[in-house]
């Protein structure tokens, strides 16, 4: 497995990013549930744990909604990690007008 880091800063008040990508997250699970298989996420304060696979590959992960940076762990297989530069600007991108 390997990782993938993406921090994304942001000058939205911390609650207001929170609530922001809860309802992202909801969203997308309901939009890519022809995509997404097993998606499990769970919240503990500003830190969500998720899991799931799509594409044949399993990913697991963090997101941190820190005071200025959200901060975006993933854990994806050693064969996905050719894709590494397109998942992070996909991250860097969405939440970028995300937190807007």
């Amino acid at each position: 497995m390997a990782k993938i880091s993406v921090p994304v800063p942001y000058q939205i008040p911390q609650e207001q990013a929170l609530s922001r990508i809860k309802a992202y997250v909801a969203e997308a699970k309901v939009k890519h549930a022809d995509k997404v298989n097993d998606l499990q996420e769970s919240w503990n304060g500003n830190v969500g744990t998720f899991s799931g696979s799509g594409s044949g590959f399993a990913v697991s992960g963090t997101i941190a909604v820190n005071p200025a940076v959200v901060a975006v762990e993933l854990t994806v297989p050693f064969a996905a990690i050719f894709l590494k530069g397109k998942i992070e600007s996909g991250i860097t991108d969405a939440l970028t007008r995300l937190l807007a």
